[in-house]
């Protein structure tokens, strides 16, 4: 898979840490989908005078809390209960960096949301080859959702930013290189390194 923004991959022990674990991968990639549809109602909220941004986010909604959906019915059929677990650190450890003026905010916010939705489509490319039939069909199925909301993401920020965010992508792409490729002691669909 092309990495585009992202400027590494997912280590190999992260895959046998999810491979290892599917049951963590899943109640996680649960709760990330749940926390993608806030993101974007979120936005809608905050940023209702831009029509075209809420559409698209009114959209993406609506599409990530069927993938939620989708994982709890997956989950169902293995036995594998939605409970309540720690967040990674990914999310917080990217928008600590947003700016917090606008319009550079709204700029950065989208720039990280496309990080986020870039980094979930290279996980899933990464995982289908390994996983059982159902699992890998049903990931391989988000792979066009996931980067079809990533270039949404990004299609936004570039229009908001009205000018080159060649230097903020490479910005934010290090601080996620970082989290990606660090030791941390929490294993979650968005973690670095298994420590």
């Amino acid at each position: 898979m092309e990495l585009g923004i992202l400027q590494c991959e997912t280590p190999d022990a992260w895959l046998e840490k999810a491979l290892a674990t599917q049951d963590v991968l899943l109640i996680d990639h649960a709760h990330c989908e749940k926390k993608a549809t806030l993101t974007a109602l979120s936005l809608i909220s905050r940023y209702e005078k831009h029509v075209d941004l809420v559409q698209f986010m009114s959209r993406l909604a609506r599409e990530e809390l069927r993938h939620f959906e989708q994982v709890l019915r997956l989950m169902t059929r293995r036995n594998i209960q939605f409970i309540n677990i720690t967040a990674a650190r990914y999310a917080t450890g990217l928008i600590k960096h947003a700016c917090t003026h606008e319009p550079v905010k709204l700029v950065d916010l989208l720039l990280i949301g496309a990080f986020v939705e870039a980094r979930s489509c290279e996980r899933f490319s990464r995982l289908v080859p390994h996983l059982d039939q159902e699992l890998s069909r049903f990931y391989a199925g988000l792979l066009a959702a996931e980067a079809r909301h990533h270039q949404g993401y990004l299609k936004f920020a570039e229009h908001f930013a009205q000018k080159d965010l060649t230097d903020r992508i490479a910005f934010f792409g290090e601080i996620e290189k970082e989290l990606i490729l660090s030791p941390d002691p929490l294993f979650r669909f968005h973690s670095g390194v298994p420590a």
